[in-house]
């Protein structure tokens, strides 16, 4: 049974910090790209960041410099560090994993940044 369980958001200040994590398990953590993905209200759920199976990462541009994006393949967590939060950074963040043959997703967890 595959469960991607994300941990880390709360409620911050604009200018302020948070990092959250995602644990994996029931996949073979290494060979999986790992991502993190956002959902605003009324928009449609949009991808944040990821870590390639083979070390490469990509990101939004709207968080590109503010965001990053590692994974501990030993402990099976990815993490996404946020900081220089914005208002407009508000969402719920999932987690996700994706091979050639499958994607998984977690419950999200919400971040809330106060002007």
């Amino acid at each position: 049974q595959v469960q991607l369980v994300e941990s880390g958001g709360g409620l911050v200040q604009a200018g302020g910090s948070l990092r959250l994590s995602c644990a994996a398990s029931g996949i073979i953590f290494s060979s999986y790209t790992m991502g993190w993905y956002r959902q605003a209200p009324g928009n449609e759920r949009e991808l944040v960041a990821e870590f390639t199976s083979g070390g490469s990462t990509n990101y939004a541009d709207s968080v590109k410099g503010r965001f990053t994006i590692s994974r501990d393949n030993t402990k099976n967590t990815v993490f996404l560090q946020m900081n220089s939060l914005k208002p407009e950074d508000t969402a719920v963040y999932y987690c996700n994993s994706r091979s050639p043959w499958r994607m998984y997703w977690g419950l999200g967890t919400q971040v809330t940044v106060s002007s």
